[in-house]
């Protein structure tokens, strides 16, 4: 990560997704679908499907080349006893929200329990942090090694936002993406995070 920190000249964009839906659609998916649907899971599949789109977030330097990567693997951060850990779905971009779900269960039980391998953290081309659970509204992440992008959410907001001329109460996170910029420029980056944006505001499209 120092390694990363010292050569990668990242930039850094945000944005606020409205998640009311999304949060209202969880309870319902987990008992239909048989396994428990977290807002992580929607994240890993929004920006899955958002990197099969632009795949260029899923390059990085060879040379004086950049090399897109053959697959979709989606790293995210978890909390375990010997510090932080990064399993990773692999395809997820081929993968239902319910498949992404159980993995995503699977794999954290097993970091939480220092019973990780090495294969369960190989493959990584696109990261994920989420630091919702701790209160935390917004935060930059640094790019792992292995990847050009990483994307730092958040915790959901109760907030007022104005609607057809009165004020609604609806649920905000803050996304913030932090970018290689040898990789990417500020436009493919702007229209990555915004389809992982609109993914996440229509969360029947990833279900």
């Amino acid at each position: 990560m120092l390694q990363s920190k010292l050569t990668k000249p990242c930039f850094h964009i945000g944005a606020k997704a409205d998640v009311t839906e999304l949060m209202a659609l969880r309870g319902s998916l987990s008992k239909s679908l048989g396994v428990k649907i977290t807002s992580n899971a929607f994240f890993v599949r929004a920006m899955a499907l958002a990197a099969k789109q632009h795949p260029l977030v899923t390059g990085r330097l060879d040379g004086d080349n950049i090399r897109i990567a053959d697959a979709v693997n989606v790293g995210f951060a978890v909390h375990s006893p010997q510090g932080l850990v990064v399993p990773v779905i692999k395809d997820a971009d081929k993968k239902t929200l319910a498949q992404i779900a159980g993995e995503d269960k699977h794999l954290t039980e097993k970091a939480r329990n220092n019973k990780l391998t090495l294969a369960d953290m190989e493959g990584e081309t696109i990261a994920l942090s989420n630091l919702g659970a701790y209160g935390i509204e917004y935060f930059f992440g640094i790019v792992p090694p292995p990847a050009s992008v990483i994307l730092a959410a958040g915790n959901v907001i109760r907030t007022v936002v104005p609607y057809d001329g009165g004020a609604v109460v609806r649920k905000l996170t803050s996304l913030t993406l932090a970018v290689d910029g040898m990789v990417i420029n500020e436009l493919y980056a702007a229209k990555f995070l915004k389809f992982v944006t609109e993914q996440l505001q229509n969360p029947q499209q990833l279900v």
